[in-house]
């Protein structure tokens, strides 16, 4: 199955989080979209690993998208080498995305920016044709996304470009409350993390809206570029 965009995420619900808006608008555009978590989060502060399966699962079905997998590297603990890198190779090469959707460069939490490399040099390597990777057998063919775009987490960054998700926002956050185990319940007994109090989903709606006042519209999500991006004119620019 070959798709339009990939979204990667270090832990489950870090791309509904971020760019959830984003992979909805290209979808209803007839896009398709994957998902990939590089860990099941086990080592969050409320919840488990295995209810985050199963709230991403959830998740990715109030998205539309077309699968979401899991590669099962340890939360806190993976590390940028090789046998990380051939682990995302492998699904790179088997849906061959156009787009990568991947980790914010740097932020409050260090699996994120730590993640952002580590994805940023398997979609470079996943291009090598001397690096030879196997799927369930058959020898994989090389190949490049023609860009990875890095969506912006919980610390501010400045977008290279913000994409207008307003009629999306509603949605959005249907998908982000499929983790339950994460946010804010008057009922749990659970830690409290920084996410987990009543006023985040302000915040996340605070950050879409500051995002979109730049650009003259309600919601908007930002990403980082790693080059330049090319435009074909000026005038379809907000």
């Amino acid at each position: 199955m070959k798709i339009d965009i990939l979204a990667i995420g270090v832990h489950p619900d870090d791309v509904e989080l971020s760019c959830a808006g984003t992979i909805l608008k290209h979808i209803a555009q007839g896009k398709t979209v994957g998902i990939l978590d590089l860990t099941i989060g086990e080592l969050g502060s409320r919840g488990s690993g295995a209810l985050r399966l199963v709230e991403a699962e959830n998740a990715g079905k109030v998205l539309g998208v077309k699968f979401r997998e899991n590669i099962g590297l340890a939360d806190g603990f993976f590390e940028n080498n090789k046998a990380s890198q051939l682990e995302i190779i492998k699904i790179i090469r088997k849906y061959q995305p156009e787009v990568v959707l991947a980790n914010a460069e740097s932020d409050r939490h260090p699996d994120h920016g730590r993640a952002s490399k580590l994805i940023s040099d398997a979609c470079f390597y996943s291009g090598l044709i001397k690096i030879e990777t196997e799927l369930d057998g058959v020898k994989q063919e090389k190949w490049r996304p023609k860009a990875v775009y890095h969506y912006i987490q919980d610390r501010f960054l400045k977008p290279d470009f913000v994409v207008n998700v307003t009629p999306f926002v509603d949605q959005k956050i249907e998908a982000i409350k499929c983790f339950s185990s994460q946010f804010f319940d008057p009922n749990s007994t659970e830690p409290q993390t920084p996410i987990s109090g009543e006023q985040f989903f302000d915040f996340i709606k605070g950050r879409m809206m500051q995002f979109g006042r730049e650009i003259g519209v309600d919601y908007a999500e930002g990403f980082t570029a790693e080059r330049y991006i090319g435009v074909e004119d000026v005038m379809g620019l907000k």
